[in-house]
């Protein structure tokens, strides 16, 4: 979808008479909806530079140029295109990504991030040159004009506010391969980037490449779907057993059936910790693209977005397949059936409304089942850990009912985490007064389980066995403030407990890969960086927010740190409606702990740093061996009876 088209002289013209910015805006209106005044403002500056730069006989009159183009499929926007053909009147297409800033800062250890002022604040963001590539590579990846047709796209980026500095980080070497594919110009460059721009459009071709990419078929690349198959294949973390196999079997199926027929396909799999929901959404994501289905994996957390792009890429660059893992947030500008398939991880965590502040769409449910032919719904309503949480199954049935889609319920059941101890997470929910469950007194001992009286020596055990394979961190609860001057500094501790002169960082910010950089060991995790992921063994910090009080487990959300966004909104509900914020923030923090505690495969230990629930848990566990230990000991005792042709009765043994 293209918002404005000209030719460069009817665009130089509606620079000149000050109609640019109104031109755009009107037909943003008329085909996406409303936009603030700070990018309206937005383009009229940048259109002026521009104008600079295009105001030569280098570059015909006649060329063709887009603005706001929506690359079909995504939510995003090319800001600029110019296109035409080249000397051996080949088509080209020049992308230039415009920005704003002036100020920019390195995030080491990262691939193509940079910091800059948004928003009022510092924020994260892809360094221009990325974005600019990215967009070309989407284009390339699942436009079958560009497949297909000699095209050449030369994307690049242009900063006309930022001026160059001395050791300039915009053109930092951490960003040298995307800077050779998309070169960045910055103020003072217009130049240059008059040239780069002659250097591949010498004359018209009368806007046919932009034809050719508007209304080319979309559907992945040949090269995309054989690399995402071999990114997979002998990848031991996505194999599929099981049950899994027949979810993922009904998943197919439903995605041909809305291929192939007028109706929504809504498929919810419900499953708690360790069941497999990952693993399946991931093989779902490689073999629908490789059947050239349009697909996506979706999460609001990045976290699980940003590990399994970096297990998958192996050799490959990661805007190779970036393109395939989006936010929860970014569809509610999206066209109905806009995608074939969406795989929705963690749709627990789903919000309402998107955005930073919560104010873009309605709800994130109805636009994923809107965007998409066939919704995919990975569930477990045990692990919503914030206020904002609000996917659920019932709310997703009456989307699906809004859109007369076919709705297919199915459940995981088999516990592939927790060395595969069903009876550890209903032991868990009953512990922690989630739910009575038939496992109150006990679960297989084959789960490393337990409590430590010293956060050092847990913190030891946990090192040791790191050392295996990379596969052990340390986490903890909200309940300490995660401190501004140490996000990027591992001197800055966040966490300490006196009693223990123990003291660690919460994870820096200088990494999107936490659970897997091996650094990772010498910082605590929270929630947010570790929900969606797995490891071998976890070590759990339980802070003040549970505590064991007059025989009961209690919650406390006036123990979280006030730096905790997962209980964002608790306060003004609490002067509204105590009771129910109250019943809200229970249900928040007992699920935040199970999933901590179960993020670990083999085994999960735990410091309590209130005492009376370290000695509530080691009760529950005394009270498991006991009811563990006597059977045992009634078994080794008959078989050494029968083995001398004895019997035993009520635990003596008598003769013949």
């Amino acid at each position: 979808m293209i918002i404005y088209e000209a030719t460069k002289e009817e665009f130089m013209n509606d620079v000149t008479d000050d109609s640019i910015a109104v031109k755009i805006h009107q037909s943003y209106l008329q085909k996406i909806g409303k936009v603030s005044i700070s990018e309206i403002n937005s383009w009229n500056n940048s259109m002026n530079y521009m104008y600079k730069v295009l105001n030569t006989p280098m570059i015909p009159d006649d060329v063709g140029i887009a603005l706001e183009y929506k690359i079909p499929r995504t939510s995003n926007r090319i800001d600029f295109m110019l296109t035409g053909l080249d000397e051996q009147d080949r088509y080209s297409v020049v992308i230039v990504e415009l920005k704003q800033w002036s100020e920019v800062n390195l995030v080491a250890n990262s691939d193509g991030l940079v910091e800059t002022y948004l928003n009022g604040g510092l924020r994260k963001k892809t360094h221009p040159s990325y974005q600019a590539y990215s967009y070309a590579k989407l284009i390339t990846d699942y436009n079958e004009s560009v497949q297909n047709e000699p095209i050449s796209l030369y994307p690049c980026a242009y900063l006309h506010n930022y001026i160059q500095k001395e050791n300039d980080p915009i053109t930092d070497n951490l960003y040298e391969n995307y800077l050779s594919e998309a070169p960045v110009f910055i103020k003072g460059d217009a130049l240059k980037l008059r040239g780069f721009i002659s250097t591949y459009i010498k004359k018209t071709d009368r806007k046919k490449s932009l034809y050719l990419i508007e209304l080319g078929k979309i559907r992945p690349s040949k090269s995309l779907q054989d690399s995402l198959l071999k990114m997979l294949d002998g990848n031991e973390e996505f194999i599929m057993i099981e049950e899994q196999k027949v979810v993922y079997e009904e998943a197919i199926l439903m995605a041909k059936r809305a291929l192939t027929t007028d109706r929504k396909q809504v498929l919810i799999v419900g499953g708690g910790p360790g069941t497999g929901k990952s693993v399946l959404a991931i093989n779902l994501l490689v073999q629908l693209t490789s059947q050239e289905m349009v697909c996506q994996y979706v999460t609001k957390n990045s976290a699980p977005r940003e590990v399994y792009t970096k297990r998958l890429q192996r050799n490959y660059k990661k805007t190779f397949i970036n393109n395939l893992f989006k936010s929860s947030g970014v569809y509610h500008e999206a066209l109905p059936n806009e995608l074939d398939v969406l795989i929705v991880d963690e749709a627990h965590r789903l919000n309402e409304r998107s955005g930073l502040f919560k104010n873009k769409g309605e709800n994130q449910m109805m636009e994923i089942i809107r965007a998409a032919k066939c919704s995919i719904f990975f569930i477990d309503e045990y692990q919503k850990v914030s206020m904002h949480d609000a996917g659920n199954k019932e709310q997703i049935k009456q989307f699906a009912e809004l859109y007369n889609a076919e709705v297919v319920e199915m459940q995981l059941e088999s516990q592939f985490r927790c060395n595969g101890s069903d009876g550890y997470l209903a032991w868990l929910d009953d512990v922690l007064e989630l739910r009575k469950t038939a496992n109150a007194d006990g679960f297989d001992f084959q789960y490393d389980f337990k409590i430590f009286d010293n956060p050092n020596e847990l913190r030891n055990e946990i090192f040791n066995k790191n050392q295996i394979n990379n596969k052990a961190r340390m986490l903890a609860g909200y309940c300490w403030d995660w401190k501004t001057e140490g996000k990027n500094n591992p001197e800055v501790h966040d966490i300490y407990l006196e009693e223990h002169q123990f003291s660690m960082s919460w994870n820096l910010n200088n990494t999107t890969t936490w659970a897997i950089d091996p650094e990772s060991v010498e910082q605590i995790g929270c929630i947010h960086t570790s929900q969606g992921l797995e490891f071998d063994y976890v070590g759990v910090i339980i802070g003040e927010d549970l505590r064991y009080v007059n025989g009961e487990i209690v919650t406390d959300p006036f123990k979280r740190a006030r730096t905790d966004k997962s209980l964002s909104g608790f306060k003004t509900l609490y002067k509204k409606d105590s009771n129910e914020a109250m019943r809200i923030a229970d249900q928040i923090i007992k699920n935040t702990y199970r999933t901590l505690l179960t993020r670990g495969m083999k085994g999960c230990y735990i410091y309590c740093v209130d005492p009376l629930l370290a000695e509530y848990l080691k009760n529950r566990l005394k009270r498991m061996r006991r009811e563990i230990t006597y059977p045992l000991y009634q078994e080794k005792m008959l078989i050494a009876a029968e083995e001398k042709n004895l019997y035993v009765t009520g635990g003596t043994q008598e003769g013949e």
